[in-house]
């Protein structure tokens, strides 16, 4: 089980209180879990990526494992620990202003 962290703005809009638990089949990727993701829950399609382009939205981030993965390929493989459950994806909205 693939372990996913939404800021409390998406797991509104999802009715989901805390983590969501997704299965993912495949290899482990930032687009497979997403894709997991907005398949599961299809209110969130379009407020995490673009509906067309399925790039990240500009003020969404993603980390796992302590590390920012925002601007890596989303078809790279996520760390051995998230593909394990043993840590989450973080889905985090940046904040901005000044």
């Amino acid at each position: 089980m693939i372990r996913v962290t939404l800021p409390p703005h998406l797991r509104k809009l999802a009715h989901v209180d805390g983590e969501v638990l997704l299965t993912v089949s495949g290899e482990i990727t930032q687009r497979t879990v997403l894709d997991a993701l907005e398949a599961r829950y299809p209110m969130l399609c379009g407020t995490i990526r673009d509906r067309v382009t399925l790039r990240r939205r500009p003020f969404v981030r993603f980390f796992a494992c302590q590390e920012d993965l925002s601007n890596e390929s989303p078809d790279a493989p996520l760390p051995d620990a998230i593909a394990t459950g043993a840590e989450p994806y973080l889905v985090v909205g940046a904040m901005a202003g000044g």
